[in-house]
């Protein structure tokens, strides 16, 4: 089950209504709603209580290791692999993946 947190559904709601993103995708605004909140309606909705600071080269992503340390995952799946693995502050259990890996079965 995907988790999902304030900071990440506010991610989610920024980055789908950008022009750019809006533009490149085949998808109207109506659309767009619809799978997002088909999307939330699927997740698991989790607080976060407690900030880790893995300090990553970018601070705004520190909520998604919090996240995935609050929800008890052992995943993060994300396309952004490379600047989530340069953490300061390293998780053993915890793999990120890109979603292909996923898909794969990795």
């Amino acid at each position: 089950m995907p988790l999902i947190s304030n900071p990440l559904f506010q991610e989610y709601e920024d980055v789908s209504s950008r022009r750019r993103v809006r533009k490149a995708c085949p998808l109207g605004a109506g659309e767009i709603r619809d799978l997002l909140n088909s999307f939330y309606s699927v997740c698991s909705w989790v607080p976060i209580y407690y900030l880790w600071r893995p300090n990553l080269h970018d601070e705004g992503d520190n909520f998604l290791i919090e996240l995935a340390l609050a929800g008890n995952s052992r995943t993060i799946v994300t396309n952004n692999v490379k600047d989530l693995e340069a953490a300061e502050l390293k998780f053993d259990d915890l793999r990120i993946l890109k979603p292909q890996q996923i898909l794969r079965g990795e």
